[in-house]
């Protein structure tokens, strides 16, 4: 059986209220580097303070978790042993509507940006609207300042149009970092056939999402299914463009899901899918409960017939080579 301890594990994006508990289980269970968002509504000022708040963090926990902000640092933390942190934004607010705030927070070590979170936004149209009119004008000139800067442009709560057309308009591969594919599952986030095989034609990375809305069956999703869904997906866009982008949620209480998915642009919750009269957190599937169940993937797609070279690549290896890719400055 192949072990966790045997593969590097990068999980492409989570939002998770963490405390040393969280972050030791973390590094027993195997994880190397994490993709965790800072902002989802946080305007500069609000931005600025997550950052603070991660600073923190790095001082308090210096024995488990250090941060990215370059490839050299990737290797260095996995020399050191310890978890490396990489900031990203699930939306476009911390940059307002400045263009020079992008090379600022990028400063600041966010690598990773959403153009838009399921509403329309300044740069791009969300996938919750009900009318797509693409990359904007300021969409356009954001994505040339953060191809220069090498920070990496994420689709994952975006439409199709704006989708595509970011593709087109990149000069480096995008990525979609936690979604499926909508034939897994119809949820408004998962994405279209045409658009993951246009993200794989061009060099992009999709991360396969554990959020339970995003999943066939939801939170009863079985295993077996959900690595079924990995190698069909593998076959139509290639093994090499594959990773994990779990969307683990952890130890928040209800009134920040509000958040997510209100922010401020709402007078009351909207909760868009999967949304109930008794709204709370979807249950995680029985084998994807926290950190601990990327050994139970790793096992699934051995038994669904990967084998380890392939399985390394999925775990962290294809994540770790468009790194190396995205995050070099242009001169």
């Amino acid at each position: 059986m192949i072990k966790k301890q045997d593969m590097l594990i990068i999980d492409c994006l989570e939002y998770v209220n963490w405390d040393r508990k969280l972050f030791e289980h973390a590094k027993t269970s195997g994880l190397n580097i994490i993709h965790v968002t800072i902002a989802y509504w946080e305007n500069t000022e609000e931005t600025h303070n997550n950052f603070k708040k991660w600073n923190e963090h790095f001082k308090k926990h210096n024995d488990l978790i250090m941060p990215i902000h370059d490839y050299d640092d990737i290797h260095k933390a996995i020399e050191l042993n310890k978890i490396g942190i990489i900031f990203g934004f699930q939306n476009c607010s911390p940059i307002e509507d400045d263009i020079e705030k992008i090379e600022v927070m990028h400063s600041l070590g966010a690598k990773i940006m959403q153009l838009s979170y399921n509403n329309q936004s300044l740069l791009a149209t969300g996938c919750y609207e009900d009318r797509d009119s693409g990359i904007t004008r300021f969409g356009k000139e954001a994505i040339k300042e953060m191809n220069r800067l090498g920070m990496i442009i994420d689709m994952s709560h975006s439409a199709e149009y704006s989708t595509l057309q970011a593709i087109e308009l990149s000069s480096r591969p995008i990525a979609i970092t936690h979604a499926n594919p909508n034939s897994f599952h119809n949820a408004l986030r998962n994405k279209s056939d045409t658009v993951l095989k246009n993200l794989s034609q061009s060099g992009g990375m999709l991360g396969v999402s554990l959020y339970p809305f995003h999943l066939a069956d939801g939170s009863n999703c079985e295993l077996s299914a959900f690595c079924q869904m990995i190698y069909d997906t593998a076959e139509m866009m290639g093994i090499d463009q594959l990773g994990i982008g779990s969307d683990l949620c952890l130890n928040w209480d209800y009134t920040i899901l509000e958040w997510m998915r209100s922010g401020r642009w709402a007078l009351k919750p909207d909760f868009g899918e999967g949304s109930s009269d008794n709204p709370s957190w979807p249950r995680q599937p029985n084998w994807f409960e926290d950190h601990g169940g990327f050994q139970n993937i790793i096992e699934g797609l051995d038994s669904i017939g990967f084998n380890k070279e392939e399985i390394e690549k999925i775990m962290g290896k294809n994540w770790l080579n468009f790194f190396k890719k995205s995050f070099q400055k242009l001169q």
